[in-house]
């Protein structure tokens, strides 16, 4: 049964969307992706698989090339006028041709049938780590929220006009959850995204730097953040003007 995009998902986990007309691979891809921490919206056609994507704001879609009625270059085609989403298609047709296509329409990764979930796995991982780092790239240098201001070039946070101290892992932690406002993270991502893929230590320390920007922070900042129980973390910024500057 194809899932709608308002299946109840795991929240603060990276949403995949599975566009794929064979209903034994999408399930396949569904319980792999579901064990490796993923949370997974499904359609079996390009139709159903463009209406999830503007509504369920995947962050990576896998997107079989061959889809009755809108085909998958078409739904690539179409994705790429308002979306940089990544997209990774998977295809039973592996011709150079056929490639070349796919990713200059947009595609991210391609990946031909018949091929290791294993590798899917990996690739989609592969997929998000440089989309996001891409994305850590281009955030503003310096942003600005009402009393609020950090200065990323210069690793400096003021408030009321005055510089307040953070360690760096502190500021890192800052940065990123301010990069992505109203946005649930779980302590596992932001593990991954602030301390790094090669952290060895306890999720709780997440815990301790959240309760070290509370004490600095909270009531006197235009913004607080949030305690999602059972998911993460969210920040939710105060109704007030942004300037951002690069």
């Amino acid at each position: 049964m194809t899932a709608s995009p308002s299946t109840p998902l795991a929240a603060g986990f990276a949403r995949i969307l599975i566009v794929e007309d064979d209903e034994g691979i999408r399930d396949m891809l569904k319980y792999h992706l579901t064990a490796a921490g993923f949370a997974v919206l499904e359609a079996s056609d390009g139709t159903s698989g463009l209406r999830a994507a503007r509504s369920g704001k995947p962050d990576l879609i896998l997107l079989d090339l061959m889809l009755p009625g809108m085909g998958g270059l078409e739904l690539c085609r179409a994705l790429r006028k308002t979306s940089r989403v990544p997209i990774l298609m998977i295809s039973a047709r592996d011709a150079e041709v056929d490639k070349i296509v796919g990713l200059e329409l947009g595609a991210d990764d391609y990946i031909t049938k018949p091929f290791s979930v294993r590798e899917v796995v990996a690739r989609v991982n592969a997929v998000l780590r440089r989309s996001r780092s891409e994305a850590e790239r281009s955030l503003p240098e310096r942003e600005t929220i009402s009393n609020f201001s950090i200065d990323r070039a210069a690793r400096r946070v003021t408030l009321n006009g005055l510089e307040t101290r953070l360690t760096a892992r502190e500021f890192d932690l800052l940065s990123h959850l301010i990069a992505n406002p109203g946005r649930v993270q779980s302590r596992g991502q932001l593990l991954q995204q602030v301390w790094g893929e090669s952290f060895s230590g306890e999720s709780k320390t997440v815990d301790v730097h959240i309760r070290w920007l509370r004490e600095k922070f909270a009531g006197v900042a235009p913004f607080e953040i949030v305690t999602v129980r059972g998911s993460g973390y969210r920040l939710d910024r105060h109704a007030e003007t942004v300037e951002t500057s690069s």
